[in-house]
């Protein structure tokens, strides 16, 4: 029974055989089927577990993969379907660089879709991927859909058998070009992503640059980084600027309190204990001085004309720098006056010893000896 199964099945194979039209056809139908079965059933079953996962991005993959592997299936049933039924060379050299145009067009929408959404999780996630910041996202994003779709176009010419050395070499000499007649404005985008990478500062910090500049840091760009100065001035540096000089980060460091620092100068004579217990005083009474950690006075040197305190305390807010250290010496300054501190200054004393003679002058009758 069992081989009378078998030479029928093979006499409706050499029928199936003998019409390639009708085989062509049963191999599309049945890679159509496999596609089928592969979309609603294989990745059905891949995304009910990628489901329990935590992550988004492989929820993402399998939701991207469903249109290019579909339509993938189907169309290598078509290149096999086509090879099985002949067709003439002139129609071949056309028909088969169409299949492989159409694959390439599928994988590289999947590709651009999948690396739009898998650098936008990156960005999220900075503790891992710090070049990637929402402000150096459509860089990436940029330089990603250059890359993928000159592949694609690469490789879809190659298919139509389109030889692509003279383009190469062109590509090349353009990019030379532009290379020399860009490379400020590369030197200050790759300086831009370095910065975002290293993280010097950040936005809203204070920062004090080699030149003098200081102000809060408002904007980190791919270009140029901006500073608010006190005087509500908005200055832009290149980062190829911010990149290759000294930065002091006010803001910076574990703590987030700011230290400053009060210089005054007392006569000799003065007492020093007193002194000091009026500047920790004046320190306690200010409301805007962090009391942790506590403020300190120091005697730091004997100066030509007193003696040099330094009273330091920390604040939250360097931009609050200036209106506290005004706040802290006027009031030194008339506690001072109250206690009878004095605070010196410097004086110089001129002695003459006698005045020049002119013998060689007419003396003026008119004028006593004495003057």
């Amino acid at each position: 029974m069992q081989q009378q199964w078998l030479i029928e099945w093979a006499k409706y194979l050499d029928i199936i055989t003998d019409h390639p039209m009708l085989y062509a056809a049963l191999v599309v139908f049945g890679f159509w089927i496999g596609a089928w079965i592969i979309d609603k059933w294989v990745l059905s079953w891949v995304r009910k577990l990628t489901e329990k996962s935590p992550a988004q991005l492989d929820d993402h993959l399998v939701e991207f993969l469903h249109t290019p592997v579909f339509y993938s299936i189907f169309i290598f049933g078509l290149i096999v379907a086509t090879d099985i039924y002949g067709v003439p060379p002139a129609i071949e050299k056309i028909i088969f660089p169409v299949y492989y145009t159409l694959l390439l067009l599928l994988w590289t929408m999947f590709a651009l879709r999948f690396t739009q959404v898998a650098l936008r999780q990156l960005a999220k996630s900075e503790k891992y991927f710090k070049v990637l910041h929402p402000q150096t996202l459509p860089l990436f994003e940029n330089l990603a859909l250059l890359i993928i779709i000159g592949v694609s176009i690469y490789y879809i010419l190659s298919s139509w058998r389109i030889d692509m050395t003279a383009w190469l070499a062109s590509a090349g000499i353009i990019g030379i070009a532009v290379g020399f007649a860009a490379k400020d404005t590369l030197a200050n985008l790759f300086s831009g992503v370095f910065i975002m990478a290293d993280a010097p500062y950040k936005i809203r910090d204070y920062v004090v640059l080699e030149t003098g500049e200081r102000g809060e840091v408002t904007n980190i760009g791919l270009r140029s980084t901006r500073l608010l100065t006190r005087d509500n001035i908005e200055v832009t540096i290149p980062n190829s600027v911010m990149g290759n000089t000294k930065i002091i980060n006010e803001s910076g460091g574990p703590s987030t309190n700011y230290r400053i620092r009060a210089q005054v100068s007392v006569a000799y004579g003065s007492d020093v204990d007193q002194v000091r217990e009026v500047l920790l005083k004046i320190a306690e009474e200010e409301p805007e001085m962090n009391m942790f950690p506590a403020p300190v006075a120091r005697l730091r040197t004997f100066g030509a004309s007193g003696l040099d305190f330094e009273l330091m305390g920390w604040i939250e807010e360097p931009a609050f720098r200036g209106r506290i250290l005004d706040q802290i010496n006027t009031a030194i300054y008339k506690r001072f006056n109250e206690l009878g501190i004095e605070i010196p200054y410097s004086k110089h004393d001129v002695y003459v010893k006698s005045f020049p003679s002119f013998p060689n002058l007419p003396k003026d009758s008119s004028q006593s000896d004495e003057t």
